[in-house]
């Protein structure tokens, strides 16, 4: 047993944070240019309901990622006792305005607003969080569209990282809409990240070790930390952790971000693992900003 321990491999970490730099970067140069050649550059618009903390966070980081990019940004705010038609009233008024390009509704939405109804109300064109049903069916028919940021986000990591996925047995651990439905859709498609066999599973799914013990990767996005241990994996599994949970302790700041991997036994048999925070996080901001400059090109307004 100790001998078979000290040959034990430590997983390759994916850094999203590095890689998303890099992305950012790439996208600076093409605003760079897009400026110099005297156009106007990209306008990503963010409409903020309420004083969610964890909304207010993700739109802030948006707005700080715009400016590094070179883009445009707005922010559109409202309290959270908005109506609906209000709210629709908005949506309706940027999806005519030449001058923005992308916009999205930071969910979740109180009560009082049917969520489907201003997913519905977004133009497709607009949509850079990839939401609407009209970019989903094009996603599922591996027709060109914005795909979501965060499976946008993690096939990119897995592109840059070369981590082969052809053929390979991929296990997804929960059914949103906005990670695991569509990272199904994608795993599976003809294209490369993909080509993989997929298996879905979620919380009614009995055993989920069992179907995780025979996957060569496992991407979980449950919001259940530490759910993911590493008698769960195959050695040499590729591991992608989406979740992020607030756990309450005594540090300085009162919790700390963890993640569905219990990491630290998961490391040392995985062949390559994402790190919370610093894995998929990154990458989803940065695939915003990568769907927000795909929108400027394509746009009507631009030809």
């Amino acid at each position: 047993e100790s001998k078979s321990k000290s040959i034990s491999i430590m997983a390759k970490i994916l850094d999203g944070l590095k890689v998303s730099k890099e992305i950012k970067k790439e996208i600076r140069a093409d605003v760079d240019k897009i400026v110099a050649g005297k156009r106007r550059p990209p306008h990503l618009v963010a409409i903020l309901v309420g004083s969610n903390g964890a909304s207010m966070t993700y739109v802030n980081n948006k707005i700080k990622d715009c400016k590094e990019v070179g883009f445009k940004s707005s922010l559109i705010k409202f309290s959270s006792t908005v109506s609906e038609a209000e709210l629709l009233e908005t949506i309706s008024e940027l999806n005519k305005d030449k001058d923005v390009d992308g916009f999205i509704v930071q969910l979740p939405l109180p009560k009082q607003i049917d969520q489907e109804k201003i997913i519905m109300a977004i133009d497709p064109r607009k949509d850079v969080d990839g939401f609407h049903p009209e970019n989903f069916g094009k996603m599922a028919l591996e027709m060109d569209t914005f795909l979501p940021a965060t499976p946008f986000g993690i096939l990119t990591l897995l592109e840059r990282y070369q981590i082969d996925t052809k053929g390979k047995h991929c296990v997804i651990i929960g059914r949103s809409r906005i990670v695991g439905k569509p990272m199904s859709i994608l795993m599976g498609r003809k294209d490369f990240p993909g080509n993989s066999t997929v298996t879905l599973t979620h919380s009614y799914t009995p055993h989920i070790e069992d179907f995780t013990k025979n996957a060569d990767i496992v991407i979980t996005a449950l919001g259940d930390p530490n759910f993911l241990k590493g008698e769960m994996i195959k050695k040499g599994a590729v591991v992608i952790d989406v979740g992020i949970t607030r756990v309450e302790d005594n540090t300085e700041k009162g919790y700390t971000l963890t993640g569905d991997v219990d990491f630290e036994s998961c490391k040392e048999i995985a062949s390559a693992i994402t790190p919370v925070p610093g894995g998929v996080g990154p990458m989803t901001r940065a695939m915003l900003m990568k769907n927000t400059i795909l929108a400027y090109k394509t746009s009507v307004y631009n030809d």
